[in-house]
């Protein structure tokens, strides 16, 4: 089965797979329906070396 591509150029939010219309749309969606996601999701974003790393310089 071959599906159409359509809408391809339009984002889409990769929690519901709805589409949106521009990229500022999508973020307020994303603000409104799922904010408990993100703000969980926000304090694992702390980029560090994991134990056992090696620096090269």
């Amino acid at each position: 089965m071959v599906l159409p591509l359509v809408d391809e150029h339009k984002p889409k939010c990769y929690l519901c797979h709805d589409g949106f219309e521009n990229i500022e749309k999508l973020r307020e969606h994303q603000k409104s329906a799922h904010s408990d996601f993100f703000e969980d999701n926000e304090k694992q974003i702390k980029r560090e070396p994991a134990p056992g790393d090696v620096t090269v310089f």
